[in-house]
């Protein structure tokens, strides 16, 4: 099910599967007739591994849906999960970039005109302008930028498609790029379908390629390579807009987000937003309360 038809990823599957074969463990074998009071121990016991809350609450959405199929198809009277209450996973907030960080790694990337640094450019300027999650950068089609249209069709979790759009200076760095796109090509292969091609694998370009490039890039912008991975970037693009008034429902298509309670992990940017507008702009602001 979770493959047909919600058309979920291998990494996916696999991830359920072994969270699925610790509750065999913790149960002593059959899980289909696991009581409620089985799974409260079986999480509690995580808990106490020294596991991140965050780590329990997806072994929870998955036993969830384990049981809400097994309920839905008749093999279960009853949903054990029902009762259960997920873990509290704290106010850890997303690590994101200032936006005169980003304009540093921007200005790094451009200080060389050479293929790779054209390539890494654009890498850049895409991540930070749409928000992609870098397994949809890398895996995007030569035909996503065709015409210099002013949206990407992305394919994203789920194998679901969506629609973001990308600013003028992301398309200039897609058309630079593609000027010597040709030069990472394989030698062996006559022509290739994806925007970023290279020698791995896949036929296109690697994660870690991506990731050690951005690293090597924050050193040369002065910024701690510790802090600026995509998904840093993907962040910053999201809190970004945020500040700039975007809302929630729009933040979360562009993010590809099939909940809006993910989306809201960024509302920490509007609180500090409805902060500063409080004290910039309320008649009592500034001034101080007589003893």
């Amino acid at each position: 099910m979770m493959s047909a038809e919600r058309g979920a990823s291998t990494h996916t599957l696999d991830a359920y599967l072994r969270d699925l074969e610790g509750l065999a463990d913790a149960v002593g074998g059959d899980i289909t007739h696991a009581t409620p009071e089985q799974l409260r121990v079986y999480l509690e016991g995580i808990l106490t591994q020294g596991l991140a809350p965050r780590t329990a609450a997806r072994r929870l959405s998955c036993l969830r849906q384990f049981f809400q199929f097994l309920f839905a198809e008749g093999v279960r009277q009853d949903d054990p999960t029902s009762a259960l209450d997920s873990p509290r996973q704290g106010g850890r907030l997303p690590k994101y970039l200032a936006e005169d960080e980003v304009d540093l790694l921007l200005k790094a990337a451009k200080a060389e005109t050479s293929p790779q640094a054209l390539r890494l450019t654009t890498v850049l300027e895409l991540l930070y302008a749409t928000g992609l999650r870098v397994s949809e950068l890398v895996s995007l089609p030569l035909a996503s930028v065709a015409r210099e249209r002013p949206v990407l069709i992305v394919r994203g979790k789920g194998n679901k498609e969506r629609m973001v759009p990308i600013g003028a200076p992301a398309r200039a760095a897609v058309a630079a790029y593609l000027e010597v796109r040709s030069q990472f090509i394989p030698a062996n292969v006559k022509s290739s379908r994806w925007l970023f091609p290279s020698r791995a694998a896949t036929g296109y370009l690697s994660r870690d390629t991506v990731a050690k490039a951005l690293k090597n890039l924050a050193i040369a912008a002065g910024i701690a390579p510790s802090r600026v991975s995509p998904h840093v970037l993907r962040h910053s693009f999201a809190s970004h807009l945020l500040a700039h008034g975007a809302d929630l429902r729009s933040l979360q298509q562009m993010l590809g987000h099939a909940d809006i309670t993910t989306t809201q992990i960024y509302t920490h940017v509007l609180d500090e937003r409805l902060r500063r507008l409080v004290e910039t702009n309320h008649p009592l602001a500034g001034l101080s309360l007589p003893e």
